[in-house]
């Protein structure tokens, strides 16, 4: 059945802790909540959104991929961008300790890794996850999943590639398809 209409073209999906749906309403360019009952709050407006990913704390962060920038939404709706220069910064998911975040460049060859600080900001980004593609640049790495063990899911233009903790790739399932993939979950 239909949860929910009108949404905006709402794509980036993730739970808070609360066991609200969060959504890039990029349509709106808003990030809305839903309650189970799909009853929707705008959580904050104003600017792109591709993707997002809640924190246990209920803060948010969300890609913005005309805009080069990653921005931090804290619980009490206070938005600030936490980075900016990624080519086409998409999918970003963290780490099992939420200690690290990960942030896909969907026209580059990399997945970045950030310290994640006390206040919500980002540090010591640095190039992690080396993605392999058919060409020399562009590897479409889109939406990622991990595994309770810290494995990442990378979805990209050959297929679903899984990194280990120390960021070497392990395996890259073929695609479905012939588009690049766009997203995985558990």
């Amino acid at each position: 059945s239909v949860f929910a209409e009108n949404t905006g073209h709402a794509n980036g999906l993730g739970f808070g802790p609360d066991g609200r749906l969060f959504a890039c309403a990029d349509g709106k360019k808003q990030i809305v909540a839903y309650t189970p009952d799909a009853k929707e709050t705008v959580i904050a407006e104003g600017f792109n959104s591709n993707d997002l990913c809640v924190s246990f704390k209920g803060d948010i962060y969300v890609s913005d991929p005309p805009g080069k920038k990653v921005w931090l939404v804290s619980k009490s709706g206070e938005k600030r961008v936490v980075d900016e220069g990624l080519a086409f910064p998409n999918g970003l998911r963290f780490s099992p300790d939420q200690s690290l975040l990960y942030v896909c460049d969907m026209k580059g060859r990399y997945v970045y890794s950030y310290n994640v600080q006390p206040d919500g900001t980002l540090a010591n980004k640095q190039k992690y996850f080396h993605v392999h593609a058919d060409d020399d640049a562009v590897t479409n790495a889109d939406g990622m999943t991990l595994d309770r063990d810290g494995r990442v899911y990378v979805c990209t233009s050959l297929g679903l590639q899984v990194f280990d903790q120390a960021g070497r790739v392990n395996c890259i399932f073929p695609k479905p398809q012939d588009k690049w993939l766009a997203n995985a979950v558990f």
